[in-house]
């Protein structure tokens, strides 16, 4: 199923990917974001996860960065002059980083092409792991002009597929 996930991410559609841990479901995200002209906001719960992310991107030569609340205000402006110079292609948040107006007047100045967002399930209100931050990731959406989202969770059932569908506006 990545090949279809792709294509359809690539080709300018908003996406809801269910698929089981392990199947690739960074790859998914990871590809599309590699091959756009601009670099890509990955929204993920965890400081370790993201991490893991990004050290993995980054082992031949430096393509994603994170941006998190252990972070100095130098450390922000270091990853955000990268983006400018064209070097970092993903960008990996929490969802809390989106309630900063300061992070979000920057991005939007940046111009993200695409959203991506992990562990959807998240956004549900019938989600397990339920979050409220990950309810703003719409109206940050909107504040900074960006249309092309996907989501990506291994675990929802039909009413949380429903409510990540629309919590994001997705069709």
């Amino acid at each position: 199923g990545q090949q279809e996930i792709v294509e359809s991410i690539v080709a300018g559609h908003n996406t809801l990917a269910i698929l089981p841990t392990g199947a690739g479901k960074s790859l998914c995200y990871q590809f599309p974001a590699l091959i756009s002209p601009r670099f890509s906001i990955v929204i993920s719960p965890l400081i370790a996860l993201m991490k893991d992310q990004v050290d993995t991107l980054n082992k031949n030569e430096t393509r994603a960065a994170y941006i998190n609340s252990s972070m100095e205000s130098y450390e922000f402006d270091t990853v955000y002059n990268r983006i400018r110079a064209g070097e970092i292609k993903i960008l990996y948040v929490s969802p809390e980083r989106l309630g900063i107006i300061t992070f979000a007047d920057t991005i939007k100045e940046l111009k993200p092409d695409y959203l991506f967002v992990d562990e959807a399930h998240c956004i549900s209100e019938w989600g397990h792991n339920f979050r409220p931050d990950y309810r703003r990731i719409r109206k940050f959406c909107d504040y900074i002009g960006i249309a092309k989202i996907a989501a990506f969770t291994a675990s929802a059932t039909p009413e949380v597929a429903a409510d990540i569908l629309n919590q994001l506006g997705i069709k």
